[in-house]
């Protein structure tokens, strides 16, 4: 995701598809498409340098839309793609687009092996809940009880929390936004282009057709204030309408949600993003909006490790070094360890 060094003049027009945008009308993916066709000049990368890999459903249908190289691929196997294109060709800029039901169901063994390899590529993750293309299933993060086609007597499983999932694979970068808030998505993207690993961003998105206002708490003027932490590096966890909201550190060393915070409070934990120690990042990610009242957005967690690609690469490079390894390899092939069915 290295910037050339010379601009390209690239605008927002430049990576719009000739394909016609095929969505529901109303749908979060609008917003988030046209974050991400806005953001993506900032890049200064030809967008012959720039792949865009998709699963299966309706998020999937991201690559046809963007002036770029991609592919639309299986089910829940877009990682795993993407991890190959990652590591053999280097000098791409690689985004992996899916949603919750295509990464957390049949593509949650990818999705985790991704984060915890820490390929050089980006996710992102659309999550509204429900399984839109199929027509309203409940999917792994929607909340339990929920009444569906597939549920009707509500759902008995317990929701996944996809930050929660990457934190716990020991991923390098995530994050979380809302399609409809694109000055706030559009920076999370800058976070996310310039760090070397894998990068998660979960983006908040409605299906007004089969889970319709499932963050309106989060958009409506009257509750968003109080129910939304909006987290920055270095800077205190406080919010609510009268700033009186803030997260707190409590004797036991636990993240809590507490009301009526004077401003003095040295309880107030102040926000630190780059923190290895990824049991405060996974903190956060458990203060939800069913209780206490809150969602953190964000970046949970952003710290450098090598990249998977860049290990790959140091390793074939020494093995070149070391000199041609026919005569190895064929030894190997004949040895003892073989034989024949």
């Amino acid at each position: 995701m290295t910037a050339v060094p010379i601009e390209l003049g690239l605008k927002p027009k430049d990576f719009k598809s000739d394909q016609e945008v095929r969505w529901c009308p109303g749908c979060g993916d609008y917003a988030i498409l046209a974050a991400v066709q806005g953001f993506m000049p900032e890049l200064q990368i030809p967008r012959e340098d720039i792949v865009f890999i998709s699963g299966i459903g309706c998020s999937s249908r991201f690559p046809y839309y963007m002036n770029t190289y991609g592919m639309h691929s299986i089910h829940g196997r877009a990682p795993a793609i993407a991890t190959g294109l990652s590591t053999s060709r280097t000098d791409l800029s690689v985004w992996v687009v899916t949603g919750d039901g295509d990464a957390l169901s049949i593509g949650g063994n990818h999705l985790m092996h991704a984060l915890r390899r820490n390929v050089n590529f980006t996710i992102l993750l659309f999550n509204n809940q429900i399984y839109g293309l199929t027509k309203g299933q409940y999917s792994p993060t929607s909340e339990q009880g929920k009444v569906t086609k597939s549920s009707p007597m509500g759902s008995l499983d317990a929701p996944f929390n996809p930050v929660s999932v990457a934190l716990g694979a020991e991923a390098t970068f995530v994050a979380r936004t809302l399609d409809s808030d694109r000055g706030h998505l559009q920076f999370v993207l800058r976070a996310a282009a310039e760090h070397e690993g894998t990068a998660l961003i979960e983006i908040y998105q409605n299906c007004n057709i089969f889970n319709d206002g499932a963050f309106d708490v989060l958009k409506d003027p009257a509750t968003r204030n109080d129910e939304m932490l909006m987290m920055e590096h270095g800077r205190p966890l406080r919010f609510g309408s009268e700033g009186g909201r803030a997260v707190i550190r409590d004797p036991a060393g636990r993240l809590l949600v507490a009301d009526d915070v004077a401003a003095d409070d040295p309880r107030v934990v102040v926000h630190d993003a780059l923190t290895d120690d990824v049991a405060y990042a996974f903190a956060l990610s458990r203060l939800t909006r069913q209780s206490p009242g809150c969602t953190p957005m964000g970046v949970f967690r952003s710290v450098e490790r090598p990249s998977y690609d860049a290990l790959m690469s140091a390793q074939l490079a020494d093995s070149v070094l070391q000199g041609p390894p026919d005569a190895e390899l064929q030894a190997l092939i004949e040895g003892a360890d073989t034989w024949t069915v």
